[in-house]
């Protein structure tokens, strides 16, 4: 059995009740825990008006960098509308590893467009080695004959995909 008690902030996916991302991430924020939902832009349509509305991009989820400790899990159980923190048994929340939450920060913060994607086990990994995205890694796919990243977030079994030129790639 892991160590519930490590000092060091982790990063943990936030199950939340359904339509309640923002709200949690507001009461999150204010209670000082840091918390990241990442956000997609789309057009929303009404009979008199278009705006640009921001949606989830992991519908019913957001990520926590807490440590792993029981009075921080309880803290951020505590806030209305959360749900539970991903676990792999009860009672032990499984973290989700930097190297899959730190791209998708750069990506949010840089306005990358990005795609909900399907979850992709396999696939060709890549290194980005050019622009604001230089060093994020993935799956390079192609989608209606364009080259796509998709950045995966296995804790959720779900990904995002980020438009790149092919050549701004390496092989890992």
């Amino acid at each position: 059995m892991e160590n519930i008690n490590v000092i060091e902030p982790q990063w943990f996916a936030l199950n939340v009740r359904s339509r309640h991302e923002f709200q949690v991430r507001e009461r999150l924020t204010m209670k000082g825990i840091e918390a990241f939902l990442p956000t997609v832009e789309r057009l929303r349509r009404w009979k008199d008006r278009k705006k640009m509305i921001s949606f989830p991009l992991f519908p019913g989820y957001l990520f926590v960098h807490i440590p792993r400790r029981a009075q921080d899990i309880l803290n951020v159980l505590k806030i209305n509308g959360a749900v539970n923190l991903l676990s792999g048994a009860p009672g032990e929340p499984v973290p989700v590893p930097e190297e899959q939450i730190i791209p998708l920060i750069k990506a949010v913060k840089n306005n990358e467009p990005l795609d909900p994607y399907p979850y992709l086990k396999e696939g060709q990994r890549v290194r980005i080695i050019k622009g604001p995205m230089r060093g994020v890694e993935g799956l390079l796919v192609e989608k209606a004959e364009r080259h796509m990243l998709v950045l995966s977030v296995d804790v959720l079994a779900q990904g995002v995909a980020l438009r790149i030129y092919a050549s701004d790639v390496e092989r890992i």
